[in-house]
Order: C-alpha cells, then structure tokens, then sequence
C-alpha cells in the first residue's frame, strides 16, 4: 500500500488526487482511497491537517493532490454585517468549526446551532459544498496534551521567570 508521510511545498505536481472531506482533513493518520481506487496510508506527524490543494509525497517518489470533498454545510446569512459578526461571535464562543467568506459563514449542519443562529436573527441555508473552516488564531492545531508553542496551554499564559 501507498505510504504518504510528507506534505509537498504547495504548487508540487501530483500525479493523483484524493478527495476528503473535512473530518478526513483533519485526521492526520488513517487509511483513504484515492479518486482512482488505490488505497493510500496517511502517515502525517500528529495534529497536521490537510488543506484543498495539499501535495502530499511518498518515500518512492509519488505525489497525491488533496481535494476538499463537496460536503453537506450550513450557510448563515444575515441582513448587516453587525448582525454576521454577532453570529460569529457566538459561533466561536462555542468553538465551533466555521468557515469564513464574504457576507456568508459556513458550518456543519447541526440543529441545535441552527436554532440558535436563527435565534439571533440570520438565515440559513442548506448546501452541499467544500467545507474550510479557519485553522484558529494560530494558524495550526494544539499539540500533544493540547499545548500551543511555548508550553502554553490553550488560553494560557506563559510564565516569565
């Protein structure tokens, strides 16, 4: 079986694709079938995620292009930008996955955060599409035992001796 254990600098030339969605993006060791029916082993080192665009690479010499699969999402909608960025807000209160574009956010379905959207006065709407969510302030994933660069914990502070 295919081993894919690096990611390529973006731009590399692949000669397959693997299209995922966003929960097998996010999985950084797992086995997937590329587009064309070959299974593939995912050896990425713990907590990297996977992008749409994503050149991962082998040890022969392969090279697989990431696609972000079409995927069921919530679109969130509203009337004034004030009122999107007050559903934004509660959206990240709660840690939620969001993907962020212009005038629209997009989430995964979920009917309790459907009802509270709705609650603060946005529309939404069902569609079926790639999903990217923002990678956080950081622009990565927490570590092992959930610790940022640094040493910090999440929402930490670094001690100062």
């Amino acid at each position: 079986m295919l081993t894919l254990d690096r990611k390529l600098p973006p731009g590399s030339p692949a000669t397959a694709t693997a299209t995922l969605t966003y929960e097998s993006r996010r999985k950084s060791r797992q086995k997937i079938v590329l587009d064309g029916g070959e299974e593939a082993g995912v050896m990425l080192p713990w907590g990297q995620t996977l992008a749409h665009g994503d050149v991962l690479g082998s040890a022969d010499g392969r090279a697989v292009r990431v696609v972000a699969a079409a995927e069921p999402v919530m679109l969130v909608h509203a009337s004034h930008p004030r009122e999107l960025a007050r559903v934004a807000y509660h959206l990240g209160n709660r840690h939620v996955a969001v993907e962020v574009r212009d005038n629209v956010l997009k989430l995964a379905p979920d009917h309790v955060l459907r009802a509270m959207v709705e609650g603060l006065g946005a529309q939404v709407e069902l569609a079926t599409q790639p999903f990217e969510p923002e990678t956080g302030a950081y622009g990565h994933q927490h570590g092992p035992g959930g610790r940022m660069p640094g040493g910090r914990p999440p929402g930490g502070s670094r001690q100062v001796s």
